[in-house]
């Protein structure tokens, strides 16, 4: 039986977030459009290493520029990053 190619989506997310990112990603559960954070709980930005991970594997998507901070990287939580959650 021939075996299903996965979509880019499921080759991207295979494996499961580390547990900062996992954190990051969960706050876009609660948020409106799933808007992921720039900061965390104690005011410190989010590691743009963790924020292009999370683009990389799928879970998250860059939503839109900021003109104020045009190196800010506003994100919002993807359905493959909702499902990574579950």
């Amino acid at each position: 039986m021939p075996q299903r190619k996965k979509s880019s989506t499921e080759k991207k997310s295979a494996h499961a977030p580390s547990d900062s990112q996992a954190k990051w990603l969960r706050r876009g559960l609660s948020q409106p459009g799933g808007k992921l954070p720039l900061f965390d709980e104690k005011g410190q930005k989010i590691n743009l290493r963790t924020v292009e991970s999370c683009i990389r594997n799928g879970w998250a998507e860059p939503w839109f520029d900021n003109p104020l901070k045009p190196d800010w990287i506003v994100c919002k939580l993807t359905s493959a990053g909702r499902e990574i959650l579950e």
